[in-house]
């Protein structure tokens, strides 16, 4: 009797988890066709065709009591196209826990594809493939849903078909609609409610969101939890945020990154064979070319390539590699490198140009992927960039683009066009490494920059805190000390720490921060000679 509690506990814990998309984590799906007149509150009249977005793709952190990040989502719509004989649009998605949660409590990597027609939202094929523990499984059904003509004929959603399907509500003040899903043999009969109207903030953005309330119909247990879920107020109704309380900790599920990917694919015309795998349309990120150095022939070309400012504290050339430990093995989890490539000109303006290369190693690759390079182009004399190229994978997170900053004018244009309005001199991630290595650093001096990150301009305190002599490579170097952190409420949340020589070159020698999965270090891997 006591194991069938505790069973049942778990499954409404994870029927919790999946009314906040987390829950995909936890069931495969399985759909069938119903007849109770409770599924058909959601008629045609009530459905946008706003959230069906092609190429939209929304990233999620999900973290759990004092788990920051226990786990990543990812909702893609891949396109419209025929698919087993029927038009529809592809909607993939994509959960997996990471770090602590993965290690010691689910080791969890799911990808969901559903098939959904494109007036009703109703899913017609999906497919569930289970990717943890190195064994891939794969399920695909078909569901028996009417033709679209036969709106009012109640039908199933699967769990991500019914995410985007409350996405396409009116969402109205104090209304409430109906739905009903179904998942790993179990039915949900739920109501979403429109609780009222809230400004929230995340890692993505500020957003005036619409607040509803998802209650499930006969189950106590989940409506204990209080699963909410925060919508943006425009057209799209995007998930900005999504909540439940449970008594071991919050849930939290919040919007981390929103992007739309030009699909360079695009989906096959015609029939689809019925056993046949889903197309892939995966989109193809446009090639992105890097400039080289241009000039009055070959010789001024290597000139300018090779010639840096005298009064900066480093070289064209110099490279610096960093490995990465946690805790206190002495293997390293991670390695970095920061590149001076060359002076050149780009968009006829003359500029160093930067890159920037990370990568997890070892134990770390297995648990949470990383590999990611950044190419910044900055003024020579202000060392304020002016363009940066990004090529981002963190786990499942993919992102790759373009920002132009016009310092001028206080405007980012990023590769979809869209503008960020950014103070006049503001950093990048990998510009500010550069730029802090020329400010006074001497303690107890502190500097303030404006630094974008995830589409967003933040101000960055750099707090020189005290000399200090470090022993690195069995040397003992005299160091500044310096805390990083920014202008949020929990700024310095991470403890970031800098070290850097308190000679003129200012190398940066340790960096350290307190994260979820215990302290991290990344040291100076060989220290440069100074050519100078």
């Amino acid at each position: 009797m006591r194991k069938l509690l505790l069973h049942r506990r778990d499954r409404l814990l994870q029927a919790a988890f999946t009314f906040l998309f987390a829950s995909l984590v936890f069931s495969a799906p399985a759909f069938a066709q119903q007849t109770s007149s409770a599924a058909a509150a959601v008629t045609a009249g009530e459905f946008s065709p706003a959230p069906y977005l092609a190429g939209e793709k929304l990233t999620y952190n999900v973290s759990f009591s004092n788990f920051t990040s226990a786990g990543h989502v990812e909702l893609f719509n891949a396109g419209r196209g025929r698919f087993f004989d029927r038009e529809g649009f592809e909607l993939r998605a994509r959960v997996q826990t990471v770090g602590v949660v993965r290690a010691a409590l689910y080791a969890i990597d799911n990808e969901y594809t559903s098939y959904v027609d494109t007036q009703t939202g109703l899913p017609f094929r999906t497919r569930f493939l289970r990717l943890e523990g190195g064994a891939a499984s794969a399920a695909s059904i078909g569901a028996g849903q009417p033709a679209p003509a036969i709106e009012a004929t109640p039908t199933t959603y699967d769990f991500l078909s019914a995410a985007y399907r409350l996405r396409a509500l009116p969402l109205a003040t104090g209304a409430a609609y109906p739905i009903r899903a179904e998942g790993d043999g179990i039915q949900y009969e739920a109501e979403l409610r429109v609780v009222g109207r809230e400004a929230v903030k995340t890692p993505a953005g500020s957003f005036n969101t619409i607040v509803t309330q998802l209650r499930a119909r006969n189950n106590s247990a989940v409506n204990d939890y209080r699963p909410r879920i925060y919508f943006s107020d425009d057209a799209r109704h995007v998930p900005v945020l999504l909540t439940a309380r449970l008594k071991t900790g919050e849930i939290r599920v919040e919007l981390a990154s929103s992007e739309l990917i030009n699909l360079t694919t695009t989906l096959p015309a015609g029939n689809v064979a019925q056993n046949a795998q889903p197309p892939d349309t995966t989109p193809t990120p446009a090639r992105v070319v890097v400039p080289t150095p241009a000039g009055g022939g070959a010789a001024a070309a290597d000139r300018a390539a090779t010639d840096t400012p005298s009064d900066l504290p480093f070289k064209v050339g110099e490279q610096l590699n960093f490995n990465f430990f946690l805790g206190t093995s002495p293997q390293p989890v991670g390695v970095a490198n920061y590149h001076v490539r060359a002076r050149t000109r780009y968009a006829g303006r003359d500029g160093l140009w930067f890159s920037a290369t990370m990568a997890t190693t070892n134990a770390l690759q297995q648990v949470f992927p990383v590999t990611d390079k950044i190419e910044t182009y900055v003024d020579v004399k202000t060392l304020l960039p002016f363009r940066s190229q990004l090529q981002i994978r963190e786990g499942t997170h993919r992102l790759q683009g373009v920002v132009s900053l016009d310092q001028e004018r206080g405007s980012a244009t990023v590769t979809d066009g869209s503008t960020i309005e950014i103070p006049v001199g503001t950093y990048d991630l990998v510009s500010v490494i550069y730029a802090l290595r020329s400010f006074d650093l001497t303690p107890p001096k502190r500097n303030a920059v404006s630094l974008l990150i995830n589409k967003r301009p933040r101000t960055l305190f750099i707090t020189s805190l005290r000399r200090e002599t470090i022993e690195l490579g069995g040397k003992r170097i005299p160091t500044y000390q310096l805390a990083l952190a920014t202008d949020e409420a929990q700024g310095d949340r991470l403890q970031l720490r800098l070290w850097v020589g308190a000679d003129r070159r200012r190398l940066p020698l340790r960096l350290t921060a307190t994260t979820p999965l215990g302290p991290v270090r990344a040291d100076l891997s060989i220290i440069p000679l100074d050519t100078q």
